[in-house]
């Protein structure tokens, strides 16, 4: 014989009366250790939110006084002089100024910028693998630095240009730093814009390259990229015989880019070093990168001397990202997704106090040409026209 099932307490709860009878003027119910056995349960809630919502709805916005965020800063960035004209001693048809901040990026209510970031495109002294939606703009002067460069300013309107010496690496062609000096020579007479030059990144040969770079480009002022902790006396030694610039360049480490910048300072003057703490793309730590970019930017106004610098992004890492090139539908076509993820990166990094962005893609270019103009335009509002910020009239073209 089968064992007795337990029996069950039951308690019948249609002599309560509906549920919401219960209830009281609270509307709510609270049952503990109970168990409900129904065939069929309906909740009727909505009525109960409507009157809630009748009650909480609000009747007016209470009033506030906008007041600006303003604080004494008792630093400066430092202002650099980028590229020479004739009149300096240099062949660029123009030099750029870059610097001189007195408060946080873009905080209008405090000060205005003394100068408006730059725009730097890139240009390869190789032809070298590319993302796809990259290569279709540069593809036929891809084997030739020379018309690169002048694609890049005539067509793009680069401000200035980086020229990667990426041959001489002595695992690709290991051209020699004589050969290397003769483009940078040719590059010179391509284009009167100022430049950049850096090296393929292995520092034995990066050390020599940018010795001769300095030499070869006397009275240019170009900025010789980078003197890192590894390989920094060569580069500073150069820029102190050849008076040109130094792009000191660290991995998101405020105490080693100090440290970095004080061993500059024994042999360089502050207005030949721009600092360089390293681009962390979108998805890829772009927000470390940020805070460290910010946070320096903000001491260098408090008075750090050894921060108190220009900054420059290689705002290209964005492409190191796959999601910004790899073929996947479910991301979106490649050729909007691409330029998009470099325009993010860098609109984060404007934000952060960047003065020099490193760029690749024609339309991220451009898409930071437009917002630049867009907030210089804003610079001679009047501070406490705060709903007029609001508005954005950027031109549809």
């Amino acid at each position: 014989m089968p064992p007795k099932e337990k029996q069950k307490d039951k308690t019948d709860l249609s002599i309560l009366g509906p549920l919401e009878s219960l209830f009281g003027k609270f509307e709510e119910l609270e049952l503990e250790n109970i168990t409900i056995d129904v065939d069929e349960l309906t909740l009727f809630v909505r009525p109960a939110l409507e009157r809630i919502a009748e009650v909480a709805r609000p009747t007016a916005l209470l009033e506030a006084k906008f007041k600006p965020p303003l604080t004494d800063y008792s630093g400066e960035i430092r202002e650099i002089i980028i590229g020479a004209t004739k009149a300096d001693g240099g062949t660029r048809g123009k030099a750029l100024t870059i610097g001189g901040h007195k408060s946080p990026a873009w905080n209008l209510f405090q000060a205005k910028p003394k100068h408006l970031p730059i725009l730097a495109a890139d240009v390869f002294d190789m032809r070298i693998p590319l993302a796809k939606a990259v290569k279709a703009h540069y593809k036929d002067v891809m084997d030739d630095p020379c018309d690169w460069a002048r694609l890049v300013v005539d067509k793009f309107g680069a401000d200035l240009i980086t020229l990667h010496l990426i041959s001489t690496d002595p695992a690709l062609e290991d051209t020699s730093p004589a050969e290397a000096a003769k483009t940078i020579e040719n590059v010179l007479q391509a284009v009167d814009v100022p430049i950049l030059i850096g090296g393929s990144g292995d520092p034995e040969k990066d050390a020599v390259l940018l010795a001769k770079a300095a030499e070869v480009c006397e009275g240019e002022r170009v900025l010789l990229c980078s003197a890192t902790m590894d390989m920094w006396k060569p580069v500073a030694e150069a820029a102190k015989a050849h008076n040109q610039l130094v792009l000191a360049w660290t991995s998101i480490d405020i105490n080693q880019q100090k440290e970095l910048n004080r061993r500059l300072l024994d042999y360089v003057t502050p207005d030949q070093i721009i600092i360089d703490p390293t681009t962390a793309a979108l998805g890829y730590g772009l927000e470390y990168a940020f805070t460290i970019m910010q946070r320096m930017r903000i001491a260098g106004l408090m008075g750090d001397q050894e921060l108190a610098f220009p900054m420059s992004s290689g705002t290209t890492n964005a492409w190191a990202a796959r999601e910004a090139w790899m073929k996947n539908p479910a991301l979106g076509p490649r050729e909007l997704r691409g330029p998009i993820w470099e325009s993010v990166t860098a609109l984060a990094l404007l934000l952060a106090g960047i003065d020099v962005f490193m760029m690749m893609h024609p339309a991220a270019l451009k898409t930071m040409r437009d917002l630049i103009g867009w907030l210089s335009k804003r610079i001679e509002r009047k501070r406490d026209d705060f709903v007029d910020w609001t508005t954005l009239d950027i031109p549809a073209d």
